[in-house]
């Protein structure tokens, strides 16, 4: 894949001069090196926000849930009534 954006990142220069001096350390590009460290964060990031974890009780209690018939509430009853369009 070609890489079309950009980044523009502004840095004092000991904090520069210390990511380039990793970068050569790991025999990469500067560019590639604090691509690869975003991306890493950025990962590590959205795995702590956007995982949910439950207890075994909690997880038997969401399975039985999803196991039960669905009934729509009074408000959802009226709402599709009405024909709202909930996308």
């Amino acid at each position: 894949m070609t890489a079309t954006a950009r980044l523009d990142l502004r840095l004092n220069p000991t904090d520069k001069d210390r990511i380039a001096r990793a970068a050569v350390l790991r025999g990469v590009l500067l560019s590639a090196f604090v691509r690869d460290a975003a991306l890493r964060e950025a990962e590590s990031v959205m795995a702590a926000e956007l995982t949910v974890t439950l207890s075994p009780a909690e997880s038997r209690r969401f399975l039985a849930a999803l196991d039960k018939p669905f009934k729509p509430n009074n408000k959802l009853k009226k709402a599709m009534e009405r024909g709202l369009d909930w996308r």
